[in-house]
């Protein structure tokens, strides 16, 4: 679990901690007008590659593959911390994205490998809150890095820690070997990559190409037709990437979409948060993250106890609600957050969130793991983790969009002869004093009206949630049984022992 975690942090860090340390990069490497390629090739790649490690890790085995997507993730890494410029940084981050992409989906995967059913919604819940965790520390990691270091030990720290997590795994995972018996479905993988590289830059470059662009107008119509063609592709493949029946389970579809609309909500609370404590509240990127330790403390408990209490089946869809409820009613409170909203106040309104945060993505993912058969394990974590990360780019994405609007719409009357950008909330500082007030106002609003409007979403996942109905037969997975506690007598002791056994 310790070799599991580890990689888990190092391929989630990833996605996140070159955010604050983008400047710098461009500055160095002499590239700002494709700076933006640098996180979007990351999330191009592990999304693009997650549904066909899941589909060969059922196929192969999953502890070699592990193994494998690690390896690249820490080559990559090297290369990354190496580049002398741009094209070789994003080229690498490619290849990282491939590594990463692997290990995420291959841990959960192991997970329900080397873990009974009813205890997988423990461990998965450490998991996340790891996850969790790391995309509030990775900006901060990162600017501490670039400003006390360089922006290149970003990269270079995933090896030290990277190779404590192989050595960790090759000795500790156990070895499961399975023999293909079909041909791999390239043509499947190939389509689900395309489908993915569509989204991905319809979500990452939409605002800047503009959304009715001829570029973003013909991906978007591009990846329907994919994704029309994805079913008929699959239903005739030996060994499907995405299995029809799978495609056809409420069970996987509803548990999906929740996860796609929860980690929507997620990453605009995580990403954006700590933007709006630095430009309303003026504290440093630093303090942003103190201000939101109750966020994280909430995550990190409810993930917890909802891994506990994810061993009861009947439980899963009650936790699912009660996790989507608290964050709906997060999102609520965050949408009357303002320039005079008190530290206080805001540190309820987080914990609250991040409780609600915290309860929904791994009883999603284990629900999910409970409803299909060991032999398509892999398939299952990898179509949560695809629909988790599409999620997770659209609600960047879309708040994004909702906030740049709303801000730009409410600085027009400001001036801009002093250097100010409505399209570049970071040039606040530049206005004289009363007019920096009212764009700090105009910000805190934009900022309160996107989570007004991203809260549908989670509507819509409660409503889903009413009708998902988790299997009661908890048998997907290559776990042992559940042990049984069971009394003897070691008399030759001259005491009652309890020993644990497996039937």
């Amino acid at each position: 679990m310790s070799a599991l975690i580890l990689a888990v942090l190092l391929a989630a860090l990833d996605q996140t901690i070159v955010s604050t340390a983008l400047p710098r990069m461009a500055q160095d490497l002499n590239g700002f007008d494709d700076i933006a390629w640098v996180s979007a090739a990351y999330l191009l790649a592990s999304t693009a590659v997650t549904p066909l490690w899941g589909k060969l890790g059922d196929m192969f085995g999953r502890k070699r593959l592990y193994l494998a997507s690690t390896s690249v993730f820490l080559i990559a890494s090297v290369a990354c911390g190496l580049a002398q410029n741009l094209p070789e940084l994003i080229g690498a981050r490619v290849l990282q994205g491939v590594g990463g992409g692997g290990m995420i989906v291959l841990t959960f995967a192991l997970v329900g490998d080397i873990v009974a059913p009813s205890e997988r919604g423990r461990y998965q819940g450490m998991f996340g809150s790891v996850y969790g965790v790391a995309s509030i520390v990775g900006p901060l990691l990162g600017g501490i890095f670039t400003d006390r270091l360089s922006w290149r030990w970003a990269f270079l720290i995933n090896l030290p820690v990277g190779v404590v997590a192989v050595a960790i795994a090759a000795r500790a995972l156990p070895t499961t070997t399975r023999g293909a018996k079909a041909r791999i479905d390239y043509l499947g993988a190939t389509v689900l990559a395309a489908i993915a590289t569509g989204l991905v830059l319809i979500t990452s470059f939409g605002e800047r190409w503009g959304w009715g662009s001829p570029g973003i107008v013909g991906l978007i119509a591009a990846t329907v037709v994919l994704g029309a063609l994805l079913v008929p592709v699959e239903r005739r493949a030996a060994a499907p990437v995405l299995p029809p029946a799978m495609l056809g389970s409420r069970i996987v579809v509803f548990s999906s979409l929740i996860g796609f609309f929860a980690n929507a909500a997620m990453f605009a609370v995580l990403v954006y948060l700590p933007t709006c404590l630095q430009i309303v509240h003026g504290v440093s990127a630093t303090l942003s993250g103190v201000y939101l330790l109750p966020l994280v403390a909430g995550l990190v408990v409810s993930q917890f106890l909802a891994g506990r209490w994810a061993a009861h089946v009947e439980r899963l869809r009650v936790i699912l609600l009660a996790g989507l409820t608290a964050n709906l009613t997060g999102l609520l409170l965050l949408s009357t957050i303002g320039a005079t909203t008190g530290t206080l106040v805001l540190s309820v309104y987080f914990l609250v969130t991040g409780v609600g945060i915290g309860m929904v993505p791994m009883v999603v993912l284990t629900t999910v793991q409970n409803s299909v058969p060991a032999t398509d394990l892999g398939a299952a974590s990898a179509v949560v983790t695809f629909s988790r990360s599409i999620g997770a780019a659209f609600g960047v994405a879309v708040f994004g969009t909702l906030l740049n609007t709303g801000f730009a719409d409410r600085t027009r009357s400001l001036p801009t002869d002093g250097g100010f950008d409505a399209a570049r909330p970071d040039t606040i500082g530049h206005l004289p004093a009363a007019a920096r007030d009212t764009a700090r106002d105009a910000f805190a609003h934009a900022t309160a009206t996107g989570y007004l409007w991203i809260a549908p979403a989670l509507a819509v996942g409660i409503v889903l949630a009413l009708f998902l109905k988790p299997a009661r037969k908890t048998d997907g997975g290559t776990a042992p049984e559940e042990p049984q506690l069971v009394a003897r007598d070691d008399r030759h002791l001259g005491r009652r022992a309890v020993t644990r056994t497996v039937k």
